[in-house]
């Protein structure tokens, strides 16, 4: 997988604008989850979209989902199952975050 840089970044609002702020994702139990959307964007051809819920925020840590559309214009989030493109895209959210610190 190509690693990218913040420059190649296009922000977007995709998932805010459907969902709003807060989104429920099931489990792999089948329960329902409220993540934060903390950031989407649009990177070598693909959306994606990086969300937290409130164990995660303790403890420091991100999921990155792909932002699918489907044929009838709505919208999915789909885990991103391959390791590297996961760190790939999380380290790109990282830089991203450390930058707009600063």
């Amino acid at each position: 997988m190509t690693e990218y840089r913040v420059e190649e970044v296009r922000h977007i609002s995709l998932v805010k604008d459907a969902f709003g702020d807060e989104i429920e994702l099931e489990d792999a139990e089948g329960r329902g989850r409220i993540y934060v959307l903390l950031n989407e964007f649009s990177v070598g051809g693909t959306s994606y979209a990086i969300v937290q819920d409130d164990p995660m925020r303790r403890e420091g840590e991100i999921d990155v989902f792909r932002i699918v559309s489907n044929p009838d214009g709505s919208l999915e989030l789909e885990s991103v199952e391959d390791d590297e493109e996961w760190e790939n895209i999380a380290e790109l959210y990282d830089e991203m975050t450390v930058s707009f610190e600063d």
